[in-house]
């Protein structure tokens, strides 16, 4: 007797094999976690907004910074060194053929200079091969073509504006007539203005370039002359790429923060369907999945439209950038890395942001979920400690950085302190919470509710709360350490001249070559004079003031900052210039400054006889500052005047003429330093250039504004930045994290309450988390300052931070951004939501 079965019975599932549904159940939750998004897109159109605006922002930014610098082989072509001589030079054949002999092949490029008539502009012809082995990338054509012959010259579009040249045209220079043949430019530099020749057409060059690659090997016969690809830019750590990455991480981290709110309103929204799920058998990680899976496609898709809005707006931005960087720039000179680890940061910081919503989604018992009401909050008793710890691990790290070669080796302690208190502040911004919620207790009922909402879903709201907070630390540590660092009277800091001002020096004035050799004579100097009025003329300024400086400077007697700057002579002309009498001062004093507190400090040395510290003495030397007789004067008198002018490179600091014949210094012709050249407006950029070249062809140097801010540009935009972004991520929290409460709004709705209540809630959200989020963030800043100027007295300690608080910026800080987040929520939640008056279906 036999038997058979009409189907093959199901084969028994081993506890090793796929009992969780494997691989097709992880595709069918990942497809409706796809379905979810493109379905409630529009509820996570904030996440992916700040993530598409951040990679954009970060694409451009990054491009800019990186392409604005000139290129590091500008001047160079593809050479590794190059050889400059002056010509006419017996020996200038013989040393181009002994680079040729050594190196081989070679790029010889003729200069001679010559004016633009009726102008202080100068331009070059320049004899070059087109295709030469070296010098390819400083020529570019235009239109027409490259010279080839005698008769022939290509000129820059600036050089035939002013000499109202075209293609074709017939230019006589120098005696010579050539027919324009084409318009070229130096892509290295569009500032360059020049007449190209064909090689060997020029006949008396008075400099001659020889680019050609040494393979770093210098004869030391030449070595004069010869100067390698990149020597003249110096390696540094904080560069374009490394501050793009720096801000490209904060800014991730900060959307981070606050996508994990509105991940977790998602979260929420769907906790009914994601209980379904979870009683149809999925496991813990298939329901982490779906929020993981969604977290995923809204960092992939905001990265990649990220990406897109990056490269549209570089395209366009790029031809400006390269009129204001004056050099060419490529289509696709990107600095890649950062733009990949943007993507990359794109998807992580979305999926961090989606974890923590998923874990907690786990843990709501199924019932509860099915039922749509959250679960308790969590307890945030040990997230205090922790914190706590991290704070002064940051506290530690920072000042491990101040100690480091006076604050200047400790970069890398200073970002993972950095690091280390940003996670404090994380761990912190739920127990701050916590206490909120105790603190309104006794408050009105509408504040008592709202307190109470942010510590019951402090899910989303600590970490609005740490973003904030974050945002408010960086600001706080930027005004703090500026306002200390502007602060210190001795060494100097600030804007150098006003934008109407300008200095040229003499070949040894203080901001000359102090090259060797004899001071210029007074013919010389004399000769200069009438040179800086030309200047001063042709930029029409009538006010020229005289820089005499004696043989002396100042000096704190102490360990720390000193000096640094000029000490000029208060000649009855400099001092008429700035409108200062001779009864506004005393007829005692010595010094006459314009830096606020110099006169009250103590320890102060008028060294004479030399114009820098004598040995043993300044604050490279050990912690003795001798003061003989005859060559110092100790504690001189100093009195403030405000009418002198405020640059570090001005007269802002003065020896009087009673301290020069006391001390028997003498003045004269010698003394000359330069000329202040004082303008009715502020300088323009063609001017600042003319007066360059003019003063160049003089021997003289000129000095303008530079870009260094003012300390208040840098506190007020630090305080604007802090603010604005704190105000940004309220405005995208709140209503995050009011969403949540909509029951109890339609609970209080159905019991009377109004409109009014409903803008209190609000209003109350906003502020406190404003207000806790800018107090945290200036406890944090303060702890990473005071860390760093504790161990820093070469900054001025920990004095320098709490005697210089910039007051009005952390009220404004403190009080003003809570207030303007309160105003604001109390104003936008006026209109009642569409939802208020049913529960919604899922």
């Amino acid at each position: 007797m036999s038997t058979a079965l009409r189907e093959r019975p199901a084969a028994p599932a081993h506890s090793t094999g796929t009992g969780n549904g494997g691989v097709p159940a992880r595709r069918a939750v990942t497809r409706w976690a796809w379905r979810l998004f493109r379905r409630e897109w529009r509820q996570q159109l904030l996440v992916l907004g700040l993530i598409t605006v951040a990679v954009a922002a970060t694409i451009i930014g990054a491009a800019v910074a990186t392409n604005t610098p000139p290129p590091a082989n500008a001047g160079f072509g593809t050479a590794q060194e190059m050889a400059t001589f002056q010509a006419p030079d017996p020996h200038l054949a013989s040393q181009i053929a002994e680079l040729q002999r050594l190196f081989g092949r070679v790029d010889v490029i003729e200069n001679q200079s010559f004016a633009i008539p009726g102008s202080i502009n100068t331009y070059q012809v320049r004899a070059q091969d087109p295709h030469g082995p070296y010098g390819q990338p400083m020529l570019s054509l235009v239109s027409g073509h490259f010279p080839t012959g005698a008769g022939q010259v290509a000129v820059t579009s600036g050089l035939a504006s002013d000499f109202g040249l075209r293609i074709g045209s017939v230019w006589h220079q120098g005696g010579t007539a050539r027919t324009v043949v084409g318009i070229v430019q130096n892509p290295q530099s569009l500032l360059d203005e020049f007449a190209l020749v064909a090689p060997g057409q020029l006949r008396n060059p008075t400099q001659i370039t020889v680019l050609f690659d040494g393979h770093g090997h210098t004869p030391a016969a030449l070595a004069k002359y010869i100067t390698p690809v990149g020597s003249q830019t110096q390696a540094n750590v904080i560069n374009p790429k490394t501050i793009s990455t720096a801000g490209l991480v904060v800014g991730m981290l900060l959307i981070a923060l606050v996508a994990v709110g509105g991940f977790t309103v998602l979260a929420q929204r769907r906790l009914r369907s994601l209980g379904m799920l979870a009683s149809m058998g999925a496991t813990d990680r298939h329901v982490r999945l779906v929020v993981l899976a969604n977290g995923a496609v809204v960092g992939i898709a905001g990265a990649i439209l990220g990406l897109v809005l990056g490269l549209a707006g570089w395209f366009a931005y790029r031809p400006a950038l390269e009129q204001s960087a004056h050099h060419l720039i490529g289509m696709f000179a990107l600095p890649w890395e950062v733009v990949g680890l943007a993507l990359l940061l794109a998807v992580a910081a979305a999926v961090f942001a989606a974890w923590r919503p998923a874990r907690a989604i786990t843990k709501v018992p199924i019932v509860t979920a099915l039922s749509g009401r959250p679960g308790p909050p969590r307890q945030v008793r040990r997230s205090a400690i922790p914190g706590l710890i991290m704070l002064v691990i940051a506290f530690i790290l920072f000042g491990w950085s101040g100690s480091s070669d006076n604050g200047n080796g400790g970069i890398e302690k200073l970002a993972l302190g950095l690091v280390v208190l940003i996670v404090a502040v994380i761990l912190l911004a739920p127990f701050c919470l916590a206490i909120l919620a105790r603190l309104g207790k006794r408050s009105p009922i509408s504040v008592r509710l709202a307190l109470r909402d942010l510590s019951r879903y402090r899910a989303r709201s600590g970490s609005a709360l740490a973003a904030i907070s974050i945002g408010i630390l960086i600001a706080v540590i930027i005004s703090v350490a500026s306002a200390a660092r502007y602060a210190n009277v001795l060494d100097y800091a600030g804007p150098n001249l006003a934008s109407n001002q300008l200095i040229v020096y003499t070949p040894n004035g203080q901001g000359g070559g102090h090259g060797p050799g004899a001071a210029p004579s007074a013919a010389a100097i004399q000769s200069m004079s009438v040179k800086a009025h030309k200047i001063a003329a042709d930029l029409g300024a009538r006010d020229v003031v005289e820089l005499e400086s004696a043989d002396a400077t100042l000096l704190h007697a102490e360990t720390g900052r000193n000096w640094s700057g000029p000490l000029y002579v208060a000649t009855p002309q400099l001092l008429h210039a700035f409108g200062i009498k001779d009864s506004q001062f005393s007829p005692a004093a010595d010094i006459l400054t314009m830096r606020p507190g110099l006169s009250g400090i103590s320890k102060m040395q008028l060294l004479y006889g030399t114009k820098g510290p004598g040995p043993g003495q300044g604050r490279t030397g050990p912690d003795s500052f001798p003061c003989p007789k005859g060559s110092c004067l100790a504690n001189p008198s100093i009195q403030e005047v405000s009418a002198l002018p405020s640059g570090t490179s001005a007269p802002n600091t003065l020896i009087t003429e009673h301290a020069i014949h006391t001390l028997g210094l003498q003045t004269g012709p010698a003394g000359v330093d330069g000329w202040l050249i004082q303008t009715a407006s502020p300088l323009t950029s063609t001017q600042i250039h003319n007066a360059r070249l003019a003063a160049g062809a003089a021997n003289m140097t000129i000095e303008t504004r530079s870009s260094v801010p003012t300390s208040a540009t840098i506190i007020d935009w630090a305080t604007v930045f802090g603010i604005v972004l704190a105000l940004a991520i309220l405005a995208m929290s709140v209503g995050l994290i009011r969403s949540e409460a909509a029951s109890d709004l339609r609970t209080l709705a159905a019991t009377g309450a109004s409109g009014r209540t409903r803008r209190n809630l609000t209003a109350a959200t906003a502020g406190a988390l404003g207000f806790t989020g800018a107090l945290l963030g200036t406890v944090g800043g303060y702890v990473g300052t005071a860390g760093w100027f504790r161990t820093n007295p070469f900054s001025g300690g920990l004095g320098a931070i709490f005697t210089t608080v910039p007051v009005t910026n952390l009220l404004i800080i403190l009080v003003g951004m809570p207030l303007a987040a309160a105003v604001g929520g109390w104003i936008f939640a006026g209109r009642q939501p569409r939802d208020l008056g049913h529960q919604p279906l899922e």
